[in-house]
């Protein structure tokens, strides 16, 4: 992070921050940033790159039944490999 100080005509001592912010697949912020309290802000976004790859995304199950699956056997095996409609 940057920072930069600078005065207002005002006498007013005011400073400039420079974030990196990064969003999700809907536009959102991975990560808020603290802010300082009780201030007014002024932002402006200059987006840094425009990415064409796909982003991989981390998948994780509901909170609900985390960690509560138990796997009681082979899940693999226990049918014949061609009812997996795999490409031979």
């Amino acid at each position: 992070m940057e920072q930069q100080n600078d005065q207002t005509e005002k006498g007013e001592i005011m400073y400039a921050e420079k974030l990196i912010l990064e969003t999700d697949l809907s536009g959102k912020l991975k990560k808020v940033p603290k802010l300082p309290p009780n201030k007014q802000l002024e932002a402006i976004f200059i987006v840094i790159s425009e990415s064409t790859a796909t982003v991989a995304v981390l998948r994780t199950p509901h909170p609900d039944i985390a960690g509560k699956v138990i796997i009681k056997g082979d899940i693999i095996g226990s049918i014949p490999s061609s009812d997996w409609d795999l490409l031979q």
